[in-house]
């Protein structure tokens, strides 16, 4: 599949604490979003907490959905964590993933979308 042919990843068009508005998702609270589209993201589907954070399981669906990069947020107070077997899995797969604070982070993943990244990402807007 080609950059042409790829869907693009949906932008975020407004955010703040607790509240996410996303192209063709609508509002909610946390996202995850990659080509073509993206759902909310139920932290009970994996039993993710802010600590140890980010599960592999949480980015299984990015990369099946042939993300190669991954932007994933830690929240607005930088709460959230992500465990090492995440990165280790993202490195494993030579997908090239950056994590930051929400606000900064929809920052550069609006940068990445709007280059036609195959971009998928993380997003939780409170703490």
């Amino acid at each position: 599949m080609t950059m042409n042919d790829r869907k693009p990843s949906p932008r975020i068009i407004a955010s703040s604490w607790g509240k996410l508005e996303v192209e063709g998702l609508g509002i909610g609270k946390d996202f995850k979003l990659y080509p073509g589209g993206g759902r909310p993201w139920d932290w009970r589907e994996t039993g993710t907490q802010h600590s140890p954070g980010i599960q592999p399981a949480d980015i299984q669906e990015l990369i099946d959905q042939g993300c190669v990069v991954i932007v994933l947020t830690r929240g607005r107070q930088l709460a959230l964590q992500v465990c090492p077997e995440t990165i280790k899995l993202l490195e494993e797969k030579r997908i090239r993933y950056h994590s930051a604070e929400t606000g900064a982070a929809i920052e550069l993943y609006s940068q990445l979308a709007a280059k036609g990244e195959a971009l998928g990402g993380l997003f939780h807007s409170t703490c």
